[in-house]
C-alpha cells in the first residue's frame, strides 16, 4: 500500500502548473556553516527582486532563527495537525524574504498517510503562484530523512570547505544524489577556503574521484573565503550581506545568486506542491 501512496504522489509532483523554483543547500557534514549560505543566497535573491521563501528542514538546531535573530512561534507541524494553515506559519525577514520553519514537522511527515498526507501536500499549491525561489536549508549527512529532501529537489547545492572530512562527507552525499536522482542539477560551493586557487583545488580534488569513481562531475559554482566579517556577523545574528555588504562574502554570495538567477528553470519544474509530494514518497519508501 505505501508503495501504491508513493506512485500516486510522483503523478502528483509531475502535473505541471504555476511553478516555484527549489534549491536544497546542503552538505556532506555539520559545521561548515551551510545555513549561514542558505540564509544569505536567499537574501541576494531578493536583492535582485525575485519573491524568495526559505524553509528551514534542518533536523536539528534551528539554525535559520539564529542567523536571523528569530523565533518562530509556529512550524510545518501545526499546518500537519491542523492547528494552523501555511499562511499562518509564515514569518517575514529581511528584504521581503518570507521564512518557514519545519520544526516538528518534519519528523511528522514520514508518518503522515490518506486524506492527511493529501491535504498537507495540497496546502503548498497556493505558494506556487506566491514566489519564485524556495530555499530549502537542510541537514546535513546521508539519513533519509535529509537525503528525502535532497533527492526530491530539482536544484541542489552542496557545501564543502576545504577539511578533509568535509570534502570526504560531501562525496558520500554526492554519490548518493548521482546513483538515486541521476536528472537533479547539482552544484558545488567551497566555504571557507583561504583563497580561490585552494577552493577551485577542492573542487578539482571532488571531481577528480567522481569521474574515477561514479563517472560524473559536479558543477563548481563559486566559492566563500574565510573572513572575520562572517564571523562577526553570525555572532550578532545578522546576514553578512546585510551587515557587511562590500565584504568578500557578500560579493561571492551575490554572485552564486547572479548565477542561479540568471539559469533556466528546470524543463520540468515540480513547484512547491509537487516538492512535497516527492519529499513524501521518499520518505515513504
Amino acid at each position: 500500500m505505501m508503495r501504491d501512496q508513493a506512485e500516486d504522489l510522483r503523478r502528483m509532483a509531475g502535473q505541471r502548473g504555476p511553478s516555484s523554483r527549489i534549491i536544497a543547500v546542503t552538505s556532506g557534514k555539520g559545521g561548515v556553516w551551510k545555513t549561514n549560505i542558505a540564509v544569505n543566497l536567499a537574501l541576494a535573491l531578493c536583492q535582485l527582486n525575485h519573491r524568495v521563501v526559505l524553509i528551514d528542514v534542518d533536523l536539528g538546531l534551528a539554525n535559520v532563527d539564529i542567523v536571523l535573530g528569530i523565533s518562530p512561534k509556529y512550524n510545518l507541524g501545526h499546518v500537519m495537525r491542523g492547528e494552523k494553515t501555511l499562511h499562518e506559519i509564515i514569518m517575514d525577514g529581511p528584504l521581503g524574504l518570507k521564512i518557514i520553519s519545519g520544526g516538528s514537522g518534519i519528523t511528522e511527515l514520514a508518518n503522515l498517510n490518506g486524506w492527511r498526507l493529501d491535504a498537507f501536500v495540497a496546502s503548498f499549491e497556493q505558494l506556487n503562484r506566491e514566489f519564485d525561489f524556495v530555499i530549502l536549508d537542510t541537514g546535513a549527512g546521508v539519513h533519509r530523512n535529509v537525503t528525502s529532501f535532497v533527492l526530491a529537489a530539482t536544484d541542489v547545492l552542496v557545501v564543502t570547505t576545504p577539511e578533509p572530512t568535509a570534502i570526504t562527507d560531501a562525496y558520500g552525499l554526492l554519490k548518493v544524489i548521482r546513483q538515486r536522482a541521476p536528472e537533479t542539477r547539482v552544484r558545488l560551493v567551497v566555504n571557507m577556503a583561504k583563497s580561490p586557487a585552494e577552493a577551485e583545488m577542492v573542487a578539482e580534488r571532488l571531481n577528480s574521484v567522481l569521474r574515477e569513481f561514479v563517472q560524473w562531475e559536479v558543477e563548481y559554482t563559486g566559492y566563500i573565503l574565510t573572513e572575520s566579517q562572517v564571523v562577526r556577523a553570525v555572532a550578532e545574528q545578522q546576514s553578512v550581506l546585510l551587515a557587511f555588504p562590500s565584504s568578500m562574502a557578500s560579493r561571492s554570495l551575490k554572485r552564486i545568486a547572479g548565477i542561479l538567477a540568471g539559469e533556466d528553470a528546470p524543463s520540468q519544474p515540480l513547484g512547491i506542491k509537487g516538492f512535497f509530494a516527492r519529499v513524501s514518497s521518499f520518505l515513504h519508501i
